[in-house]
Formats: C-alpha cells, structure tokens, sequence
C-alpha cells in the first residue's frame, strides 16, 4: 500500500471526521426518537436490561453470561439517568453511532472519498441488525465500536502513521472488546490469522505490536482471573446452552442467507462488493481473509447467525471504495458528490423504511401482527421459543403486570410473613424486574445465570413466593405447603412467562444446603 504524506492525510482526514461525525449524530438522533416513541406506544424495558441493571449494582470483573463492561453501562446511565428507559439505553445508542462514524474512517482510510464514505455510512445506517441492536441496553451494539478501531489502527500504521501510538490504540480497543464480549476472542484469531497467512504479517513481528499485544492482555486479564476464580462459568454457559438446544443451530447455507437477510438485502451489494474488492488487492487480502475465517468459525461453533455482524463495517467501508472504483468515470464520482447514487440509495432509504418496523418496535403490537402477516415475514429468532411477538419485541411486555401482582401477594401476607418473606424467581428477567420496578419489596433471589453466584441473600425460604415457571408437584419437593395466589399471563410476552405465582411454605430442606445443586448456567 501507497503511503500517503501528513499533509494530503490532513487535507482529507478533516472533511471525513466532519462527515462521520455528522452521520453518527443521525444515528443517535434517530434511535433517541425511536425509544420515546416505544415508550409512548406501550413497549417497555428489554429482558436482558434488568438484568444489565442487576449485574450494575452488582460490579465485579466477571458475569456468567456477558463480560463487565454492560454492567458498568448499565450502572452508569442508571446514576446518570435513574429509572428513565431512555437513559438506561443512551450508551448503547452512542456505540451504535461510533460503528456508524468508524465505518466512514475506514472507507477513508481505505483510500475513499466522500462519496464512498456516504455510501459506507449509509448503508450500515440501514443494516436491520444494527437499528435493533443498538435500540436498547446491551453489549452488541458496543462490539464494532471497540473492534473496528482494531483493524483501522493497522490500517494508519501500514498508511505510515506512528506503530507506537497505534498499536497502544489497538490493544485498549481489543482489551475493551474482551471485557465487552467474550466473543472478541475468535474475532481476534481470525485477524491474527489473516495477517500470518499475508506479507502483512510482518506487522506482527514488532517491539510496538509486543507492547499492544501485552496492554491487551493486560486489561482483558482481570475478567480471565475471575473466570478462573469462578471454575470458567462462561464455558460452562455455553456447553449447557449447546447440549440444552438454546439457540437454533443454523445449517451452513441458511446461515449465509441469514447474512443477507440480518444486514439487509440491499447492503448486500455493498458489502460483498467490498470483500471481493479486499480479496483482489493483495495489499488488502488480510482484510478479507479476516471476514472469511472468522464467518467460518462462527459457523463450526452452531454460534447465533448475529455474532458475525460486528464486522461487517469493514465490508461496508471497502464496498464503498470498490464502488468508488467501479463507477469512477461517473461524473457525480468524478465531482465527488455527497450523493453519487442516488437511484441506489434512494432505494436503500426505501427499503430500510419499509423494514424497519421489522426491527424496532414502533408499530403497536396488533399493528404489527398484521404488518409482518401483510409482508410474510419469516420469524427470524435465534432462540427455539416463539410468541404471539417476535421475541425481541415479546420481551419487553409484562413485567409491570408480574411486579404488580407479587407486590399485591406482599401486601396480604399478615405482618409476621412479611418480615422475613422472600421472592424466588425461575429466570434473571423475572429476577430484575422485580428489583427494579418492585422498589420495595422483599429480597430476590434466582438459581439463573449470575443470580445464582449472588446466593441466598441470607433468606431462609420458610415463606417464599415463587414467580417460575413451574408446577405444585415440583414445589411439593422442596416444600410442605404449595398455594397458587397469583397469575403471570400477559398475552403478548413470552409463554414461559404465562405460569402461575405461588406462595410456599415450611421447607423440607434448608435452602443454603441446596443451594449449590440448583445452579443454572443456561
């Protein structure tokens, strides 16, 4: 690759920020609008956000199921914002912006100019994944926001910038990424990978990538202390979800149409046009070599068909040059118009409007029954369990009502119950939303995922409800009396959510000497 002087990378640098800095606010703009109209329209807070929530007021270097780094967010839009579901997801909006914003410095970066960086932006602007990922608390949206800047770290350095500066960019980034989500790892196998099976490689073989190499390992290693400390309970998380059948195990050509699908079908041209563009040009080949192996190890694991989607910006970003390439003798190229496409990505707006209800929840819920009927959508879930609502949309229904209900069974118990009650939940969901809407009510315990680690909470259990998903002769093991005093039944949430709520009590075996038999890491 050509290197490029500091004075024309300043002279193009500049307008490039400006653009994606502009095109990152849209993205912000718009998923700040999308939550007050959920919220307005009846659409509540996520399942995994509570428990986000739970695992904040709760800060540790490790979690069963996700990394630290959503507990700190969680924990920081709640001291920030309280209880406002717009603040809780603020952070995650801001990530999915940064994906936005990088993926128009690496077009740049690449060698685009603005009309290929509009192009880039646009399109991952559109991506139906992205829209919904980033409308709510979580670690995806943050996962291209902190590996993105991996690959475009490389980039500056094989552009001639300063290998000490980026490679300590590189290491902060992917250490942050570890810290985000576990599954950064593969990520970062399949570009060591790469770069080893190119020339590239000799980027490797350096005292600034040694010193990267060691600042990465040296963030991520307080999470790898903790797991060690805690018997590796993520591995244990996703044996049992593999044995269990948790996620549905795509084949390898459905998960590739799903590629298409998840991202869109008119990014497609885009994004494949890039990765061809960075497999041709053998200064570039690491690049895609990089997409293709780690494509290739999500599908060998049976991972869900989104765990790819972190790395698309780069396909995005290249497809933008490619078609910068392609078109050249355009004269809307040629000027280097904002717009050099306009047919194209008219259409791309227009479909992605068309879509979108798809993947944010802004049509009420009997609006978008028929919506999605009118369409033929197919349920694109990747967990085994369905509803009357696509589970990313179920999710978010009652958990009021439940809170509402054992708040109602607390208030009756006589004064000697209600002293030294406590409140057993089947799932994290169940668990959070009761310390989080039930203000005041008795101590939350669960044997799911992290809750379990938390433990007992000093309960007895000799007077206990139960808000699971069970049934009286399950109970009836554990306890002398099994009365059903309440129902979770909201119509559109999910159907293990529809069970009875019982009040129990004596129990057969003290709690704290079962305790650790009833872990699950599912």
């Amino acid at each position: 690759m050509n290197r490029t002087s500091p004075a024309a990378d300043g002279e193009s640098l500049r307008p490039a920020l400006w653009l994606a800095l502009a095109c990152a606010v849209a993205k912000l703009l718009f998923h700040i609008g999308s939550t007050l109209w959920q919220r307005h329209i009846g659409y509540g807070y996520f399942r995994d956000e509570f428990y986000y929530i739970a695992c904040g007021r709760h800060l540790a270097w490790g979690y069963v199921d996700h990394g630290p780094l959503v507990a700190v967010q969680a924990r920081l839009s709640e001291l920030l914002f309280g209880d406002s579901l717009l603040g809780i997801r603020i952070l995650s909006a801001l990530g999915g912006a940064i994906r936005v914003g990088l993926t128009g410095l690496l077009c740049w970066a690449l060698g685009g100019r603005r009309s290929a960086q509009a192009l880039a932006m646009l399109a991952v602007l559109t991506v139906p994944l992205y829209l919904g990922a980033d409308g709510y608390l979580s670690m995806n949206s943050w996962e291209s926001a902190l590996w993105m800047p991996c690959l475009l770290a490389l980039l500056m350095i094989l552009r001639g910038g300063s290998a000490w500066l980026w490679w300590a960019v590189l290491g902060v980034s992917a250490g942050l990424g570890l810290l985000n989500k576990p599954s950064e790892v593969f990520f970062l196998l399949a570009l060591a990978g790469a770069l080893l099976l190119t020339p590239q490689r000799r980027l490797l073989f350096t005292r600034q990538a040694a010193f990267g190499i060691a600042l990465l390992v040296l963030i991520a290693s307080p999470n790898i202390v903790w797991q060690l400390h805690h018997s590796w309970p993520t591995l244990e998380f996703l044996r049992n979800g593999r044995a269990g059948g948790k996620n549905l195990r795509l084949p390898p050509l459905a998960f590739l149409l799903n590629q298409v699908l998840v991202l869109g079908p008119l990014g497609s041209p885009v994004w494949m046009a890039g990765l061809v563009h960075l497999l041709r040009r053998t200064d570039r080949r690491w690049l895609g070599l990089m997409y293709l192996f780690f494509l290739a190890g999500m599908m060998a694991l049976g991972a869900k068909d989104y765990y790819v989607a972190p790395v698309y910006p780069i396909l995005f970003a290249a497809g933008g040059v490619a078609w910068q390439t392609r078109f050249r003798r355009k004269s809307a190229v040629q000027q280097d118009r904002l717009v050099a496409f306009p047919l194209f990505e008219a259409a791309v707006c227009l479909v992605a409007l068309v879509f979108l209800p798809a993947s944010n929840p802004l049509l009420r819920p009997q609006a978008f029954q028929r919506y999605a009927a009118a369409l033929h959508l197919p349920n694109s879930d990747s967990e085994s369990v369905h509803a009357a609502l696509p589970q990313f949309f179920a999710d978010r229904f009652g958990w009021q009502e439940q809170v509402d209900t054992v708040s109602r069974i607390v208030a009756q118990l006589p004064p000697s119950d209600r002293a030294h009650v406590g409140i057993f939940c089947g799932n994290y969901g169940e668990a959070g939303a009761m310390e989080f809407l039930g203000r005041n009510l008795p101590p939350v315990i669960s044997e799911h995922n992290t809750y379990w680690l938390w433990g007992t909470r000093g309960l007895d259990a000799e007077v206990m409800i139960i808000d699971a998903d069970t049934t009286p002769e399950k109970l009836h093991h554990y306890y002398e009396q099994v009365e059903v005093v309440g129902m979770a039944n909201h119509p559109l949430a999910m159907p293990f959510e529809h069970h009875p709520i019982f009040l129990v009590r004596h129990r057969r075996v003290p709690l704290q000497q079962d305790w650790a038999a009833s872990k699950f890491y599912y």
